[in-house]
């Protein structure tokens, strides 16, 4: 008897929840919505503020960008070497041209250590201004974006953030799918004569459904730039080159000996034009002691905004090119440089995809929002539910004469099925998957790039650093399995589950490497 009341007390507390969030994904969409949304929202908005981060700075500081024109601008090898001759105690770690095609724009150069920025009047070699850019409204911003103004640990919470909506996309879309496609239009528009908690309900299902592609692609170029030190030796990796070689080609030194002496900036400027003809300098990285290389950030190609950006090091005594990107980078490694975050801001097509990078920005806050909601009254009736349920049960039990207590039934051992053959099972289920999932990679990038006309490269770049997610979740399957199999079955605790999740994550990695390797190493892709 007592038996059987728990029983019908342990149905009824499950019955308080809906059933969408019985399932593993509605599980997931519903606690990562909880702990990280409102973190996810916070990054969302300040991601907008910086989609126009460099009209917001210039328009707050007009006095310091703004110069009067004159017929044509000092070159960089000309007008350093005035600026140190005048101000000898002014301190340049970094020269940065700005918008250099903007004949009113001033150039600006960086103290990194003291954080102090000051503008050069480009046609005089004059200061026009200072200002220390830590202290900036743009810069507090991109800190707020990044870090959250935590130290250390505030980059990786942004960056896990980011891998939060990831997953909450990809849930939210599972949720979303109808059971029967007569529904389909139902989950597509908003019921306006329904009620506040029914529109509300529709708003979170169609802007979820309708924000889903940016989004996702929002959240993995976020991801992608706050683990650049794990992306991008996997990028080389998966490109048949060494790992090492990364560091190797970004830490190159000069060649220094006691008789060395450093070369005037304009032989480095002619051996950059001469490795890039067609290159502008961006911005150049000085030198910071006698080892040290100049980095010229270089801008070429024909993207409408923001240019390809290619990189090059050179040494400070011979004027040896240490590193040329162009050549010494894969295909992905300069998609790396020349795409992640123009498609993070939205500046590689223009005002069109600004415009929608600002609004996909907007929607997590409005997701969070809308699914708070919807959540809290659940919430409420389950805790309200819980609260009955428990007293009453306490007062059946207390009605109930004690008995003694029943032995507890032996646990039944259930042999897991041969797992060669579940496996393989699991692994077709999966290659369905991908065959579905691959070509909806490439739409997500498309679809971002249309209104510009940019349609291949954004649709490409989403496909190749969703090939580094899909190695990064097989690696941590792989190692999931591997404890299953040596610590998990020999004691009759293994779980299926484990081999599910190995054979699918298999099956994903197979399909995207094969993929990634026609586009990015076979020519197909060009950056």
């Amino acid at each position: 008897m007592l038996r059987s009341r728990m029983k019908s007390e342990h149905n009824r507390k499950s019955l308080n929840w809906a059933k969408h969030q019985k399932r593993w994904f509605g599980k997931w969409h519903l606690y990562l919505g909880i702990i990280a949304g409102a973190i996810v929202a916070f990054v969302g908005v300040t991601g907008s503020i910086l989609v126009f981060q460099d009209e917001i700075d210039r328009a707050l500081n007009p006095n310091l960008f703004e110069v009067i024109a004159h017929k044509q601008k000092m070159p960089v090898e000309e007008i350093v070497p005035l600026v140190k001759k005048n101000y000898p105690k002014l301190k340049i770690d970094y020269l940065m041209l700005n918008n250099f095609k903007n004949p009113n724009e001033a150039y600006s150069v960086m103290n990194l250590k003291t954080g102090e920025e000051t503008f050069i009047n480009p046609y005089t070699g004059k200061i026009g201004g200072k200002r220390i850019h830590t202290s900036s409204f743009i810069h507090i911003v991109t800190e707020l974006h990044r870090t959250l103004l935590i130290p250390v640990a505030g980059r990786y919470i942004c960056g896990l953030a980011s891998l939060c909506l990831l997953i909450l996309t990809i849930s939210g879309l599972r949720l979303w799918l109808p059971k029967k496609w007569k529904q389909l239009k139902s989950v597509l528009t908003v019921r306006f004569s329904g009620s506040f908690k029914r529109q509300n309900y529709d708003w979170h299902n169609s802007l979820g459904f309708y924000s889903s592609p940016i989004v996702a692609i929002l959240s993995l170029t976020g991801f992608s730039i706050t683990f650049s030190t794990l992306v991008i030796p996997l990028l080389f990796v998966l490109s048949g080159k060494s790992p090492q070689g990364v560091a190797k080609l970004l830490g190159a030194k000069s060649a220094w000996h006691a008789q060395a002496v450093p070369l005037p900036l304009k032989e480095i400027v002619a051996a950059s034009k001469e490795k890039m003809p067609n290159g502008y300098i961006g911005g150049i990285a000085f030198p910071a002691d006698k080892t040290g290389a100049y980095r010229l950030d270089m801008v070429s190609g024909n993207l409408p905004k923001v240019g390809k950006r290619e990189m090059l090091i050179i040494d400070q005594y011979t004027a040896q090119v240490l590193l040329n990107s162009r050549k010494d980078f894969p295909n992905v490694g300069n998609a790396y440089l020349s795409w992640l975050t123009p498609i993070h801001y939205g500046s590689f097509g223009g005002r069109p995809t600004q415009v929608i990078a600002i609004i996909a920005g907007l929607i997590p806050l409005a997701l969070f929002i809308t699914g708070f909601i919807i959540w809290w009254p659940r919430y409420k009736k389950q805790k309200k539910g819980k609260r009955k349920t428990n007293e009453a049960a306490l007062d059946e039990v207390s009605e109930i004469p004690k008995v003694e207590k029943e032995p507890k039934p032996a646990k039944i051992k259930t042999q897991l099925p041969k797992l060669g053959r579940y496996f393989l099972i699991q692994f077709k289920l999966g290659l369905k998957y991908v065959l579905i999932i691959i070509p909806i990679s490439f739409m997500m990038g498309a679809l971002y790039g249309l209104p510009s006309g940019i349609i291949i490269q954004p649709a490409i770049f989403v496909m190749a650093f969703s090939c580094v997610m899909v190695c990064l979740n097989f690696i941590c399957a792989l190692l999931s399995e591997i404890f299953n199999i040596l610590f998990l079955l020999p004691f009759k605790r293994g779980s299926h589950r484990v081999t599910r999740y190995f054979a699918l994550s298999t099956a994903f990695f197979v399909c995207y490497l094969a993929v990634y390797m026609v586009l990015l190493n076979t020519g197909l892709a060009v950056f």
